[in-house]
C-alpha cells in the first residue's frame, strides 16, 4: 500500500539553553507555519518550566488522512458510527501544553489538541486507499480531539499503532489555539516509537496479521527530518498497555 504525503517545513532544533523572547521571536518569524517550542517527551507534570528546557521541535507533514471530524472525545478506540472498537495495545497519551512568555513556560489551557492514526492493521478511518488496501468512508475510529485544562494538559485513551508500507510507526497531531478562525497558532507533527518496543508486538494477534511492510525509524524519510525529537519515553502499565506524556511549548 502506498500513502503519498507532502512535506511541510520544519522548525531546526535548537541547542539546550538560555532562549531570550528577541531570539524566541526571531525563530518564529523565521519560521512562522511551525511556531511551537517543544520539550522532550517526558511524563513529569511541573506546572511552570523555564524557558530554556523548552527545545525546538520539529513539525511534520500532516499527511493525507487528517479529517477535522470535531470529535470531542478523550477515548478514541471506539467508532461512533457503529459502537465498534478498534482492538489493540492500550496507550494513555497527554500532550501538555505550555505558553512561552518571557522567562518561562506557563501552562496553556483551552488549546485543541486533535490526534488522529492508523489501526493494529495500518487502516486509517474516513478514507478510500488508493490502492484498495480498505475503504472506511463514513468511519470514525482513532480520530478525537481534546481541549487542555488549566495545566495545559490534554488527555487520550489509544492504542498502540499498527504500521503500513512506507512509514515507522506514528501517531499525528495538530494543536491549534483558535480552531475557529484564522488568528490562533498551529502546529502540525507526528510521535513516533522506539522500534524495540514494536518488535515485541509482532506476536500479539492485534498486530500479527499486518500483511503491510513496516519499516523501522531510520528508513522512514520523514522520521530522518526530526524524529528522533518526538519519539515518546513510554511507560508500561500493569495490564501491558502504555502511558507517555508530550510536552510543547508555544509562543503565543
Amino acid at each position: 500500500m502506498t500513502h503519498s504525503k507532502s512535506e511541510s517545513n520544519s522548525t531546526k532544533p535548537m541547542t539546550k539553553g538560555s532562549l531570550s523572547r528577541r531570539r524566541a521571536l526571531g525563530v518564529l518569524g523565521a519560521a512562522a507555519a511551525a511556531p511551537f517550542l517543544a520539550r522532550r517527551a517526558s511524563t513529569a507534570r511541573t506546572p511552570r518550566r523555564a524557558v530554556p528546557a523548552c527545545v525546538v521541535r520539529p513539525a511534520q507533514t500532516e499527511g493525507p488522512y487528517f479529517l477535522d471530524a470535531k470529535l470531542n472525545r478523550s477515548d478514541i478506540r471506539t467508532d461512533p458510527t457503529n459502537g465498534s472498537v478498534r482492538d489493540g495495545v492500550r496507550l494513555d497519551l497527554e500532550f501538555h501544553v505550555f505558553r512561552v512568555d518571557e522567562a518561562e513556560c506557563a501552562p496553556l489551557a483551552g488549546a485543541v489538541v486533535d490526534i488522529w492514526q492508523c489501526d493494529a492493521r495500518g487502516v486509517y478511518s474516513g478514507f478510500n486507499d488508493m490502492n484498495g488496501y480498505f475503504d472506511t468512508r463514513g468511519e470514525q475510529f482513532l480520530r478525537g480531539y481534546q481541549i487542555t485544562d488549566n495545566d495545559g494538559v490534554a488527555r487520550f485513551t489509544t492504542i498502540y499503532p499498527g504500521w503500513y508500507r512506507g512509514r515507522a510507526v506514528h501517531i499525528h497531531f495538530k494543536i491549534r489555539t483558535d480552531p475557529e478562525s484564522n488568528s490562533g497558532r498551529e502546529f502540525t507533527s507526528q510521535v513516533y516509537f522506539d522500534d524495540a518496543t514494536t518488535d515485541e508486538l509482532l506476536d500479539n494477534p492485534a498486530y500479527s496479521d499486518n500483511s503491510q511492510q513496516r519499516i523501522r525509524n531510520d528508513r522512514d524519510g520523514i522520521y530522518r527530518r526530526g524524529g528522533d525529537e518526538l519519539t515518546l519515553a513510554l511507560e508500561r502499565r500493569d495490564d501491558g498497555g502504555f502511558a507517555a506524556a508530550f510536552e510543547v511549548g508555544l509562543l503565543v
